[in-house]
């Protein structure tokens, strides 16, 4: 059975920084695009960033460009977010995902994991 485990989540201060962690089974990484994604409470899910297969391209959206890094470790079979320079907005609970597109479309992404709650708060 596939399964998708995220982790790293918590309270942190605003400013701070979090490593969320996408713990792969059953699927091998490498083979997938891996999607960040996030859902705050009252809102649509936010398609964040995605990682394509062979690292080729990377995708930001705009609330987070350039505070947050997506990668993957191919040996851990494991995806990546490192968010750093958190603000209050982007509490929210996050959830990684694999697929085969190259977007951040939800409908393009096969597995998804359970979700890990960040809170930015001081």
């Amino acid at each position: 059975q596939v399964q998708l485990v995220e982790s790293g989540g918590g309270l942190v201060q605003p400013g701070g920084s979090l490593r969320l962690s996408c713990a792969a089974s059953e699927i091998t990484l490498d083979y997938y695009t891996i999607g960040w994604f996030r859902q705050a409470p009252g809102k649509e899910r936010e398609g964040i960033s995605f990682i394509s297969t062979s690292d080729k391209t990377t995708y930001y959206a705009d609330s987070v460009k350039g505070r947050f890094t997506i990668s993957r470790d191919s040996a851990k079979n494991t995806g990546y977010l490192q968010m750093n320079s958190l603000k209050p907005e982007d509490t929210a609970v996050y959830y990684c995902a694999a697929g085969w597109g190259s977007s951040v479309l939800p409908a393009e992404y096969h597995f998804w994991g359970q979700g890990t709650q960040v809170t930015v708060s001081s």
